[in-house]
C-alpha cells in the first residue's frame, strides 16, 4: 500500500505509515497537473493546506482515504471524494495548544509593541518608548470568536493566565465553559479589549470581520486572526487602522499580497507566516494523528475525524 504525502510532514509520521506497511511517496509539487499523477497506485493522501482537487480524485485508481494534516478541509473537494469512493478525515485538537500559545502571545505583542520595538531598536530610531500607549493584557476582556479545541484552549490562558474576562461567540458551539457566551457578535466586539478568531471559513463566516463590526470595537482594542484569511475584511481593516479605530491588527494568516499592501503601511500590524502549528510537538502530533487515520482506513476502519458520509469509505474497502 502506497500514501502520497502532497506536503512535507514530520517524519514520526512517515514512520508509522511503514510500520504497518504503507509506503509514504512524496509528492514533487501540489499543483493538480502533478498531484493527478502522483495519486495513480496510492491507496491514500495527506495533505495540508494545498489540499486535494475534484480532477486528483477524479485520476485516482485506487484511493480509498485522504486526510489533512490540521483542521481546515475547505482545499479538499468532499463532493468529488465521496463521488469516487474515498473518505476525507481531519486531524482537529492536536495542534490546538501551538496554536493557543500563539494567539497569547500576538496579543501580548499586539498591546506592548514588542516586534515594532524591535524594527525601531535596529534602525537607530530613539523614542519610541514615548511613541504610543503600552497596555497590560491582565484584567482585559477577551472575545475568543470560535469556541473549537483551540478557542477554549485561548480562553482558559487568558483567565488563569491573566485573569482576564473571557467572552465566547460561537453560535454552533453547545457548552461553553469558563467564558460568558455573548449571543451577538456586536455585543462581544463593544466590550472586548482583545479579539481572537478561531472560527473556520464558511460561506456565512467570509469577512466576518467586515468594516461595520471593526467600527463597532473599541478604539483601544486589538485584533488577533489565526484562523483564515478569509474572516477578515483587509481593505477595511486598514482603513479602520489608519483612521485610529482599533490600537492594532496581529495576523497569523492574511492574502498573499497583505504584506506588501496598504495593512503593511499600517505600523501597529504584525505578520507572522501562519505560525501557529509549525512548533516541533504540534507538527509531531498532527503527523502522528493523520497517519493514524491513514493506517486505521487502510485497515478497513472509520477514523473518528471522517468528514465524508461513512457510506464511502464503506463502498472503498
Amino acid at each position: 500500500m502506497k500514501c502520497l504525502i502532497v506536503q512535507p510532514v514530520h517524519d514520526a509520521g512517515l514512520d508509522l505509515l511503514r510500520q504497518n506497511g504503507i509506503t509514504p511517496v512524496i509528492c514533487p509539487a501540489t499543483d493538480t497537473k502533478t498531484l493527478a499523477r502522483e495519486v495513480m497506485g496510492c491507496d491514500a493522501v495527506i495533505t495540508r493546506d494545498a489540499g486535494f482537487p475534484a480532477e486528483a480524485f477524479d485520476a485516482a485508481d485506487r484511493l480509498r482515504a485522504v486526510v489533512v494534516h490540521g483542521t481546515g478541509h475547505n482545499a479538499v473537494d468532499k463532493d468529488a471524494a465521496i463521488r469516487n469512493g474515498a473518505l476525507v478525515a481531519n486531524t482537529p485538537g492536536a495542534n490546538a495548544q501551538s496554536v493557543a500559545e500563539l494567539t497569547v502571545g500576538l496579543a501580548l505583542d499586539a498591546l506592548r509593541g514588542m516586534s515594532a520595538a524591535d524594527r525601531a531598536e535596529r534602525s537607530g530610531r530613539a523614542g519610541f518608548r514615548e511613541s504610543m500607549p503600552f497596555i497590560e493584557l491582565a484584567g482585559k476582556t477577551v472575545l475568543v470568536v470560535g469556541w473549537g479545541a483551540i478557542g477554549a484552549r485561548v480562553g482558559a490562558i487568558m483567565r488563569a493566565a491573566f485573569g482576564c474576562e473571557v467572552l465566547a461567540y460561537s453560535p454552533r458551539a453547545t457548552s461553553i465553559e469558563g467564558a460568558t457566551r455573548v449571543e451577538t457578535l456586536d455585543e462581544g466586539l463593544a466590550r472586548a479589549d482583545v479579539v481572537t478568531l478561531h472560527t473556520p471559513a464558511r460561506p456565512d463566516t467570509y469577512h466576518l470581520i467586515n468594516r461595520a463590526r471593526l467600527q463597532v470595537m473599541k478604539p483601544g482594542a486589538v485584533l488577533v486572526n489565526v484562523a483564515r484569511a478569509e474572516l477578515v475584511d483587509e481593505e477595511a481593516l486598514a482603513e479602520v487602522l489608519a483612521a485610529g479605530g482599533i490600537a492594532g491588527a496581529a495576523l497569523d494568516v492574511y492574502s498573499k499580497a497583505a504584506p506588501q499592501g496598504p495593512l503593511a503601511e499600517c505600523a501597529n500590524v504584525i505578520f507572522t507566516p501562519h505560525l501557529g502549528a509549525t512548533t516541533e510537538e504540534a507538527l509531531r502530533r498532527v503527523a502522528m494523528g493523520a497517519a493514524g487515520h491513514v493506517v486505521t482506513a487502510l485497515q478497513g476502519g472509520i477514523p473518528a475525524t471522517t468528514l465524508t458520509p461513512v457510506q464511502a469509505a464503506e463502498q472503498s474497502a
